[in-house]
């Protein structure tokens, strides 16, 4: 049987947490994303256009929270500079300095979510990169 020839409507990445309210709180709050789907123990946060990031409450999902993390979240947006000094300001745990890799082509920083899930805010050097 040939496999559907059919485009995803959206993505969505499923994290998982102890704590599912204040995970909410941190993505509409501190990074401005907006509720997309309520599916009460799991808050479908929009991200951009097709990208979703999924807030699980660890006791119901398919999943279990996990302390070590293995999964970052990687935000590209037009202005790190300005993020950066807005997560300065509201002192962002786990804040790294703002630095830049070339082999990437990207200027970012990285901090953690009240969970400790890696956030990475980035801008792309050179167009394309």
């Amino acid at each position: 049987m040939p496999r559907p020839q059919q485009t995803p409507e959206l993505a969505i990445t499923f994290l998982y947490y102890k704590d599912l309210a204040a995970a909410q709180r941190f993505y509409e709050d501190i990074l401005g994303l907006t509720l997309a789907i309520d599916q009460g123990w799991a808050k479908i946060m929009a991200i951009c256009p097709g990208a979703h990031i999924g807030l699980v409450d660890e006791t119901r999902g398919m999943n279990r929270w996990q302390a070590e993390k293995c999964v970052q979240v990687c935000l590209r947006v037009p202005d790190v500079e300005a993020w950066y000094a807005y997560a300065q300001e509201i002192a962002l745990p786990g804040l790294s300095k703002l630095f830049v890799n070339e082999a990437l082509g990207i200027r970012a920083f990285v901090f953690a979510d009240p969970e400790g899930y890696q956030i990475e805010i980035q801008t792309p050097l050179r167009p394309g990169a």
